[in-house]
């Protein structure tokens, strides 16, 4: 069987260590404050951002890699011996990673590349990155590599709860009028995965009732079944996502292990500072 490498970009929220046992080349997001640019992951954390974000009062843009990037991590696969490259993007609805990566495989159009568009963020990508990658270490077909990645994002959950709606009021995503009123108030909005971006499912009136509610979403999803994968997702909230994670483990039949993994700054511009969340693959 031909031996075929994972590529994909830093809004897949992989942690390094897991990306290098794998093999799987991360292609960074841009971070850009005014003339500067940075990469995610590489240059830049969550926390480092939010502390610049805090200290200037002002969100950074972000934007996809160049095709010339993707190229280079195509190029880097095949003389690392890869025979082929399945390489699997953030949401085409988030981003404009999908097609730069596109782009690039056209660039390479006599090389074996494929390009798949996840329709999901963070570590629901992330799960569909690591089933292609344990897949590929199996020695199956390319086919049957994309077939078990597709098919884990189908089964993807992802929800989460906002502390504050101050950073997605910065970056015009709500209304700074609504964002007001609704910390005022103490509305703590639950996020879900829909149609290939963060959504918002609910209100609720505090952020532990926020937790509760994203820990009643997973075992609803689960419907009394054990999860296949879990994470614990936060931004900047280290501590606060491993209370959290303690809260799930009492309520939801969980795995042995459940990492705790950074949003990424791709992401988290936009969900900003406090957020912790889960995603989850349910079982088939």
């Amino acid at each position: 069987m031909p031996a075929i490498a994972i590529v994909t970009d830093t809004d897949s929220s992989l942690p390094a260590d897991v990306a290098a046992r794998f093999g799987i080349r991360q292609v960074p997001i841009g971070v850009h404050f005014g003339q500067e640019t940075l990469k995610a992951v590489v240059d830049i954390d969550d926390a480092s951002l939010f502390a610049r974000v805090d200290r200037e009062n002002e969100l950074p843009t972000t934007s996809a890699p160049s095709p010339g990037e993707f190229q280079q991590a195509y190029v880097a696969a095949f003389d690392a011996g890869a025979d082929a490259i399945v390489c699997i993007c953030v949401s085409s609805e988030v981003s404009g990673v999908y097609a730069a990566a596109t782009s690039a495989r056209k660039l390479m159009a006599e090389r074996d590349i494929s390009v798949i568009d996840s329709q999901s963020i963070s570590m629901g990508e992330g799960i569909m990155v690591l089933e292609a990658a344990e897949a590929a270490l199996q020695g199956v077909s390319k086919e049957e590599v994309i077939r078990r990645a597709i098919a884990a994002g189908e089964r993807v959950r992802l929800y989460a709860a906002l502390p504050t709606l101050k950073y997605l009021a910065m970056s015009g995503r709500v209304g700074r009028l609504a964002a007001g009123v609704a910390d005022l108030l103490s509305v703590k909005p639950v996020l879900t995965l829909r149609d290939g971006k963060l959504d918002l499912l609910e209100r609720v009136r505090t952020l532990r009732k926020a937790w509760s509610r994203v820990i009643e979403l997973t075992a609803a999803a689960l419907g009394g079944h054990a999860a296949e994968r879990m994470y614990v997702l936060h931004v900047n909230a280290l501590q606060e996502a491993q209370e959290f994670a303690m809260e799930l483990r009492a309520s939801v039949s969980c795995p042995d292990d459940i990492p705790i993994v950074e949003l990424t700054p791709g992401l988290s511009v936009h969900s900003g500072s406090g957020m912790v969340g889960v995603v989850v693959l349910v079982p088939d």
